[in-house]
């Protein structure tokens, strides 16, 4: 095997060893190898294995970010519960709703968007305006 390969292959293990410990950020990883990240980059386009071993470190960096957030909530944080029961909770309840309105809580005004002929004439006839009517106004 020629020396080459044999140095690539070599810097691709152990790339793929500091991708791990980093948890998966690639400049760490590629500095404690000693490469650029485009290196790793160019590796995973023309390396199916290594774009294949390499693919499992973006779940294990989110596996360490749950399992923090877990340990969180297990200590009392109210933060964490709070976030953790807004994004996995809705099913059950823990949803926030948002009411928008105008200054002191009058109605915003929006008008709604028109986009067909037909939902023209919609509006038109529940305000008691026919198209004729509508369109006999000049614009101003």
């Amino acid at each position: 095997m020629p020396r080459n390969l044999t140095t690539t292959n070599t810097k691709k293990r152990a790339m793929l060893v500091a991708l791990e410990k980093s948890l998966g950020i690639v400049t760490t990883a590629a500095k404690q190898v000693g490469i650029r990240r485009e290196t790793h980059y160019a590796w995973l386009k023309s390396d199916p294995e290594y774009a294949e071993a390499a693919k499992e470190f973006p779940d294990i960096a989110l596996d360490f970010a749950e399992s923090q957030l877990f340990q969180q909530i297990k200590e009392g944080n109210v933060t964490a519960i709070i976030f953790y029961l807004k994004t996995k909770g809705k099913a059950r309840g823990f949803v926030e709703r948002q009411e928008l309105t105008g200054a002191d809580g009058r109605d915003l005004g929006l008008v709604p968007v028109i986009e067909t002929k037909e939902q023209i004439a919609e509006e038109a006839a529940r305000h008691g305006i026919t198209l004729e009517e509508l369109y006999a106004v000049p614009n101003r």
